[in-house]
């Protein structure tokens, strides 16, 4: 009965929107005539974002090759220490390490989380980000904290890592083989 009740209502309505509205009244000719009153729309395709196109090696890949690259990382990781002096390792890592050092400053530009130096007492702030401090010892108690500083930390102030402009069928290469010609 509702629905009789809505459809009655409508009707009425109608007529007097028609009566008084010549626009309205041409609409429901058309609707009555079985016309679409307004032509369907022209369906739009949502403005798609921008796609990016992926690069089909991952930036952990990238990192490692240029690791190896410049520092041979790869190569002392992988070589057995087995028939080398402690003496030659480390003469051997010291080179390792201290390129590798610059390839990360070169990439991610890194400083401390915290400047201040280890075994200084610092303040852990009520809110802090769990991001930013790795708290130890006794942490029943609720923020702020002071404690020891055990380590400073490190974050990247960028992250530069070289593009890849290789074709798919390198992308898990870390480091050419190397061929001697001749």
């Amino acid at each position: 009965m509702e629905m009789r009740l809505m459809r009655l209502w409508l009707a009425v309505r109608c007529f007097f929107k028609a009566l008084f509205h010549a626009d309205f009244a041409n609409q429901c000719l058309l609707l009555l005539n079985g016309t679409p009153a307004t032509p369907d729309p022209v369906a739009v395709a949502p403005a798609s974002a921008p796609t990016l196109l992926k690069s089909p090696r991952n930036d952990a890949i990238t990192l490692l090759a240029a690791l190896q690259r410049e520092a041979r990382f790869v190569d002392i990781v992988n070589e057995s220490l087995d028939g080398y002096s402690d003496a030659q390792i480390g003469a051997a890592a010291r080179d390792v390490l201290r390129d590798c050092g610059k390839v990360l400053a070169r990439v991610f530009a890194l400083r401390p989380v915290l400047e201040h130096a280890e075994g200084a007492t610092v303040q852990v702030p009520a809110g802090y980000e769990s991001e930013c401090y790795r708290l130890t010892g006794d942490v029943s108690r609720e923020p702020p904290f002071a404690g020891k500083l055990m380590h400073a930390g490190w974050q990247a102030t960028k992250c530069d890592l070289p593009t890849w402009t290789g074709s798919g069928k390198g992308a898990l290469v870390v480091a050419p083989a190397e061929v001697q010609l001749g």
